[in-house]
C-alpha cells in the first residue's frame, strides 16, 4: 500500500542545526574502521616502549649516581686509611725521636723569692717568673673561668686534645674569619713546659703527644693550676700572681671580673697586649674576654656591663713603687748570704710599710713641689732604728724611670755631715761643747778653708761652730785630732766607703752613700752602740725551714756615754738654733746636722729623734747645681715631713746623755778649765791669713759659690803628727 510504511525503509537521522550549531561531534576511536583502531594500538606500543626506555634511562642514572657515592665512599675511606697510616707513621717516627715516657716529668718552675715588710705585707716577688704559684682554689675565681672561655671551652670534657676546637679553627681560617688555634690549654702547658714555640709538624706532634700524657698523668685541677702558675702574661710576668702584681698592684686572689678578663686577654698575645704598652688594645680584648664568658653562662649581663663600667687598667711601662728599691737590695744581700737560689724563699724583711708609703710620699710631694723650680730631680731617704734595721728606704723619685739606688748604691760627698765624726773624736781627746775656738782666717799647706757666709766670728766654743757649721773650726779641729783618728772613728761608727784622711775631710769631701753616713750616726742616738744597716730579717725556706736570720742584739759599743752626751747637745743645737731650724719638730727633742756641697751639688739633712735616725738627699745624678739648695733647706724639709707622719701618736722621748744647752758664750770656768787641760787656742797660734793671690780651686765643701780658697791639700797634708802642744797655765805653774 502506497500510504503504508515500509518497515525496512531505512530512516536517516535528521540534525537539528539550528539548536545544536554550536555542538562539537566527536568520535570514540573505536566508533573508527579496523584502520584507526590499529593505529591506536601501535601508538599505545610505542608509548609503553618510551616509558620502558624512561624508566630504564632513569634506572641507568640512579644507579651511575649510586655508584659514583659507592666509589667515593670507598676511596674516601682508601684515603682516610692510608692517611691514617701516614699520620700513624709521621706520629711514630717523631714520637721514636722522644725520651722515654717513664723519663718525662713536670720541669721545675724557676725559684720565686716573696719578699715581705714586717706586717707580712708583700713587698715583691722576685725571680725568673716575677711571683709565686697560687694553688687554684686561692685565685679568684673569675681567671679560670676567663681564661677557659677565651682559651678552651671545653677543657673539662676533652682528652687533652679537642677534635671540635680544632674543626672551628679550620673552618674559620678557611673561610676568612679571624684566625684562631686549635691548642687546648692541656696542650699550650706541653709547649710551654718542653718545647720550643717552633711552628713544625714534629713540634705539634710532640706537644699532642705530651698533651695526651698530661692528661693521663694529672687532674685537669692540677693541669689548669699549672697552665695558670707558668703561662706568659707580657711585661717579664710568668704567672697570674705576678701578672696580678705587676698590672694591678694586687694578688690574684683578689682581682676583680674585669681584671681577670684583661689578664685572660693578653694570653693570645702577651707582649703587643699588655696594658703597660697599649692599655686601649688590652681593654677591648678583654671586652671579647667578657663577651666569651656570658655566652659560657660563667656571668650574667649586669656583670658584664659593671666590668664593662670600670675605669681601664693603666699599667706603668716597668715594676713601679719605692718598695722596688727595697727589693733589689734584698736580691743582692741574698745571693751574698745563701749564693744561686734553687727554691721558692720567704724573705722577711725589716721594712715597716707604714712608714715606707710615708717615706715615698714625701719624696714626690717634695720633688713635685719644688723640684722644677729649684732644678732639683732626685731625692733619697733612709730611716733606720736604733739596731741598724731599715725601717724605709726610697732610692730616687721613680722606680718605673730609673731604677738605680740613690740611697745604697751612689757614692756622694755629704758636705758638712761629715762634721759630726770630727767633733766626736775631738770629744774623744778630751775636747767639750765649751772648748773655744777662734773663727778667723786660716790656711793649711795651699788650703784656704772659708765659712759658707764668708763671715768670721771670732772665738767661738765648739757648740756654736757645729750648730752654725762653721768650715773653719772643723779644719782646725782636724788638724789637732789627726785626719787618720777622724777615719777611724768615721769607720768604727759604720762608714764603710774608703775616706781620704786629709784636712778637706772636715768639710766632707770623701764620697759616701746615704744609708752608711745614715746608720753613722745612729750610736748618737742609741747611746753609742755601733748599728749596723741590715733589711733582712730572715730567710725560710717554703716548708718554713730558717735559712738565714740577723743577729743584731748585743752590738759593740763605739762611743762613750760622755761623747754621746756631748754630742747629742752639740746636734740638738743645730736643730734649735743652727742650720737645721727647718726639721724643728713639735714636741720630740731632735739632733742632726745639715750638710751642702760645692756649687749646690748635693744637700743633705740626717737627723735623729730617741725612735729613728733619717738621712735624706736632693740632687742632680748628673752632678749639675741646683738653685742654691742647702741641707737646712728642701732636704730639712722633707725630714720634718716625715719624721712628723712617723712619730704621729707616739710618745715623745728625750736623747740619751743630753746637757743643758750652752749659751753662746763659754763660761770663765770652762775658760780657765780649757787652758788648764790645753783644750783651747788663742788666736796667734794658727797660721797668718792667706795673702790677696791664693786661690780658686775648692774642695766640695759647704763654700758659698764665690768663696775664694786655695786648692785642695793633697792627701799626706794631716797625716802628720798633730800641731805642737801648747804651753799651757799649768805648764808654766808646774816650771814646765
Amino acid at each position: 500500500m502506497a500510504g503504508r510504511r515500509n518497515p525496512k525503509q531505512r530512516i536517516e537521522p535528521t540534525l537539528d542545526l539550528m539548536d545544536n550549531d554550536e555542538d562539537e561531534l566527536r568520535l570514540d576511536p573505536r566508533d573508527r574502521g579496523s584502520s584507526a583502531g590499529k593505529k591506536s594500538g601501535r601508538e599505545r606500543t610505542r608509548k609503553k616502549s618510551s616509558g620502558t626506555r624512561s624508566k630504564r634511562r632513569e634506572t641507568r642514572e640512579r644507579s651511575g649516581l649510586g655508584s659514583l657515592l659507592r666509589n667515593l665512599i670507598y676511596w674516601c675511606i682508601v684515603l682516610g686509611i692510608w692517611g691514617g697510616i701516614g699520620v700513624a707513621g709521621i706520629v711514630l717516627y717523631y714520637g721514636a725521636r722522644m725520651p722515654s715516657a717513664s723519663t718525662w716529668s713536670i720541669p721545675e718552675r724557676p725559684p720565686n723569692l716573696k719578699i715581705v715588710a714586717v706586717d707580712g705585707t708583700v713587698i715583691a716577688n722576685r725571680g725568673a717568673t716575677g711571683g709565686e704559684a697560687l694553688p687554684l682554689e686561692d685565685m679568684s675565681p673569675f681567671i679560670p673561668q676567663a681564661v677557659m672561655a677565651i682559651e678552651d671551652r671545653r677543657f673539662y670534657s676533652h682528652f687533652g686534645v679537642d677534635p671540635f676546637g680544632l674543626a672551628r679553627a679550620v673552618v674559620n681560617n678557611l673561610t676568612g674569619q679571624p684566625i684562631q688555634g686549635g691548642s687546648t690549654i692541656t696542650q699550650q702547658l706541653a709547649k710551654n713546659m718542653f718545647l720550643s714555640p717552633d711552628r713544625t709538624i714534629e713540634r705539634k706532634v710532640q706537644e699532642v703527644l705530651l698533651a695526651f700524657w698530661l692528661e693521663q698523668k694529672y687532674t685537669k685541677d692540677q693541669i689548669l693550676a699549672m697552665y695558670l702558675n707558668r703561662v706568659y702574661f707580657g711585661s717579664n710576668a710568668y704567672g697570674v700572681e705576678a701578672a696580678s702584681r705587676r698590672y694591678f698592684n694586687k694578688s690574684a686572689r683578689d682581682v676583680n671580673l674585669g681584671e681577670a678578663a684583661l689578664l685572660a686577654g693578653l694570653l693570645k698575645a702577651p707582649s703587643r697586649l699588655s696594658p703597660a704598652r697599649d692599655p686601649d688594645a688590652a681593654e677591648a680584648r678583654a671586652q671579647v674576654v667578657l663577651g666569651a664568658m656570658r655566652e659560657e653562662g660563667y656571668i650574667t649581663d649586669d656583670e658584664v656591663k659593671t666590668a664593662m663600667s670600670q675605669s681601664p687598667t693603666k699599667a706603668k711601662s716597668y715594676w713601679s713603687g719605692a718598695g722596688q728599691y727595697v727589693a733589689d737590695m734584698v736580691m743582692d744581700d741574698v745571693k751574698l748570704l745563701l749564693g744561686n737560689v734553687e727554691e721558692d724563699l720567704l724573705v722577711e724583711t725589716t721594712i715597716d710599710t707604714s712608714l715606707e708609703k710615708k717615706a715615698e710620699a714625701t719624696i714626690t710631694e717634695a720633688l713635685g713641689a719644688e723640684g722644677q723650680k729649684l732644678n732639683a730631680s732626685q731625692a733619697a731617704l733612709v730611716s733606720i732604728d736604733g739596731t741598724g734595721a731599715i725601717r724605709a728606704l726610697v732610692g730616687g723619685r721613680d722606680y718605673a724611670t730609673s731604677q738605680f739606688n740613690r740611697a745604697y748604691k751612689a757614692r756622694r760627698q755629704p758636705g758638712s755631715a761629715f762634721k759630726p765624726f770630727v767633733y766626736a773624736a775631738a770629744m774623744e781627746i778630751g775636747m767639750r761643747p765649751s772648748s773655744v775656738r777662734n773663727d778667723a782666717p786660716i790656711r793649711i799647706g795651699n788650703w784656704t778653708p772659708e765659712n759658707y757666709d764668708q763671715k768670721y766670728r771670732g772665738e767661738v766654743s765648739l757648740g756654736n761652730a757645729l750648730a752654725n757649721s762653721l768650715n773653719t773650726i772643723a779644719a782646725q779641729l782636724v788638724m789637732e785630732v789627726g785626719p787618720q783618728q777622724v777615719v777611724k772613728l768615721a769607720h768604727r761608727l759604720g762608714i764603710e766607703s774608703e775616706l781620704q784622711a786629709n784636712a778637706s775631710i772636715a768639710l766632707g769631701t770623701s764620697e759616701v752613700s746615704l744609708v752608711e753616713l745614715t746608720s753613722a750616726y745612729a750610736p748618737f742616738m742609741n747611746g753609742g752602740y755601733k748599728a749596723t744597716p741590715h733589711i733582712i730579717r730572715r730567710i725560710s725556706n717554703a716548708s718554713g725551714t730558717v735559712l738565714y736570720e740577723t743577729d743584731y742584739q748585743n752590738p759593740p759599743r763605739v762611743l762613750s756615754e760622755p761623747v754621746v752626751g756631748a754630742m747629742n747637745s752639740m746636734l740638738t743645737r743645730v736643730v734649735t738654733e743652727g742650720t737645721g731650724k727647718s726639721a724643728r719638730l713639735d714636741g720630740w727633742q731632735v739632733a742632726g746636722k745639715t750638710g751642702t756641697t760645692q756649687s749646690f751639688r748635693d744637700a743633705l739633712f740626717v737627723g735623729y729623734t730617741a725612735n729613728l735616725t733619717t738621712g735624706v738627699w736632693f740632687g742632680n745624678d748628673d752632678g749639675s747645681s741646683m738653685k742654691k739648695v742647702t741641707g737646712g733647706g728642701l732636704p730639712a724639709k722633707a725630714w720634718k715631713d716625715f719624721m712628723t707622719a712617723a712619730h704621729a701618736g707616739l710618745r715623745p722621748a728625750p736623747l740619751g746623755g743630753t746637757v743643758a744647752p750652752e749659751t753662746t758664750e763659754p763660761s770663765l770656768t770652762s775658760m780657765i778649765h780649757d787652758m788648764l787641760l790645753g783644750g783651747g787656742q788663742s788666736s796667734t797660734a794658727y797660721p797668718p791669713p792667706p795673702t790677696p793671690a791664693a786661690a780658686p780651686a775648692t774642695p766640695e765643701a759647704d763654700f758659698g759659690p764665690t768663696a775664694t780658697v786655695g786648692p785642695t791639700p793633697p792627701a799626706d797634708v794631716g797625716q802628720q803628727a798633730p800641731a805642737t802642744r801648747r804651753t799651757t797655765l799649768l805648764d808654766v805653774i808646774m816650771g814646765q
